[in-house]
């Protein structure tokens, strides 16, 4: 092998580093981890946040404003306690709502934050007061296909056949 082939290995070699590192600070940056300093907290109490884990996109009108940086559970009311880090440039009036939300049918979850209209926003520490838990599609679906109530068979009327008429359960 002679010196030219080494240089042009070496020099390949270089440029494959130099294009991974640049990958890295981009993914970074995008990611978050890089975000401006001095975001500011805010909580918000869900009785229902799905697979909502931290890290996860806090947005304003599809736009990312922060994240999800912590969750736990209140042990007197037993819903769930999220604390969400916010861009130091976004302000939101103090009535805004946050909804737990699917980003599609195969997962993922976000904090989706409406805009309220007072004229005085949310301090640093405080709290979002209206929220909106997220929704088990798959309970929604199944409630639908097989309705859990009915009518009751009226005075002197047979009820329908027993379980045992139907097919088993393919699950």
């Amino acid at each position: 092998m002679g010196l030219r082939e080494q240089w042009a290995e070496t020099l390949m070699g270089l440029l494959v580093l130099v294009l991974a590192a640049g990958f890295l600070v981009y993914s970074l940056s995008v990611g978050g981890v890089g975000r401006k300093p001095g975001g500011y907290d805010v909580t918000a109490k869900f009785g229902q946040v799905g697979s909502l884990a931290p890290g996860a996109a806090v947005s304003v009108a599809g736009v990312k404003v922060g994240t999800v940086s912590e969750i736990k559970l209140d042990p007197k009311t037993y819903l769930a306690v999220t604390k969400l880090t916010l861009d130091p440039d976004v302000k939101l009036p103090s009535d805004s709502t946050a909804k737990v939300t699917s980003d599609s049918l195969l997962g993922g979850v976000h904090v989706a934050i409406a805009p309220g209209g007072a004229p005085d926003d949310i301090k640093p520490g405080g709290e979002i007061d209206n929220t909106q838990g997220a929704v088990d599609l798959f309970g929604l679906i199944g409630s639908v296909m097989r309705p859990q109530g009915g009518a009751a068979p009226a005075a002197g009327e047979t009820p329908p056949a027993a379980s045992a008429a139907t097919a088993p359960d393919s699950y």
